[in-house]
């Protein structure tokens, strides 16, 4: 369950992988963040905004999402509302969340952007997040994505070795050699430190969440108590945010 804020949620059938007991080193966040292009300002968790929810009485701010203060740099077209998925493989709620959130992202307009940034908060998630940027940075990660899942959670292999990776990625017509290269790359340690910026940013402490332009974010739990529920609220928040554009 989300380990902050926990008094905005109920225990539910759908529920969220959770992170640390503090997933956020406040420390670090005080460190410049010139790849992030984020300011000094430490962002927070906040249940009020003073321009008002931007929702329609189905969601509340302050129940069903929260607003991260300040707002967070995007990766996206500055045209594009951002959609952001951050995830882990081994996650069932993720693993069960995707299908609907492929199905959802199938329909959306060119304007918005969809990402996905995996979780990194202890060493087997690093690792699975080096393996997703290594699936990117070769070419693969449309055609891989959904199997990381299917071998994690249907052929219960954990992948939780670089020799199980690299057979992994075989199997994809990736030689030992050329996964080797991608993942000691610089541009995959690069992303992989971008996604540990990203973590601690939007204040990750559970996994599905859904993170819109950097600036709301909400899970399935607190969203209302299904995935459905958590895309309905995010087509809500895409439509508010360019709306105001």
């Amino acid at each position: 369950m989300k380990l902050k804020d926990a008094w905005l949620l109920t225990v539910l059938a759908v529920a969220a992988c959770g992170g640390p007991a503090d997933p956020v080193d406040d420390a670090a966040l005080d460190e410049p963040a010139a790849a992030a292009g984020a300011d000094a300002v430490e962002p927070e968790l906040v249940a009020t905004d003073a321009a008002g929810s931007p929702t329609t009485g189905r969601f509340e701010l302050g129940v069903h999402y929260l607003r991260l203060s300040p707002t967070q740099p995007t990766s996206s077209n500055p045209d594009q509302v951002e959609v952001c998925e951050v995830f882990w493989y081994g996650c069932p709620h993720c693993y069960n969340f995707d299908p609907l959130l492929e199905q959802w992202r199938e329909r959306q307009p060119d304007y918005v952007s969809f990402v996905r940034v995996p979780a990194v908060w202890n060493d087997l998630l690093r690792l699975h997040a080096r393996a997703f940027y290594t699936a990117e940075e070769l070419g693969k990660a449309a055609e891989m994505h959904a199997e990381f899942f299917r071998e994690y959670h249907e052929r219960r292999n954990q992948l939780d070795t670089e020799q199980k990776l690299t057979e992994f990625f075989g199997r994809f017509g990736v030689d030992a050699a050329t996964f080797k290269t991608a993942f000691d790359s610089f541009a995959v340690q690069a992303k992989l430190q971008r996604a540990d910026e990203l973590n601690r940013r939007y204040r990750i402490g559970s996994v599905p969440t859904i993170v819109v332009n950097g600036k709301y974010t909400s899970d399935a739990p607190q969203a209302g108590g299904t995935y459905e529920d958590l895309l309905a609220l995010t087509d809500e928040l895409v439509a508010a945010e360019r709306a105001g554009r």
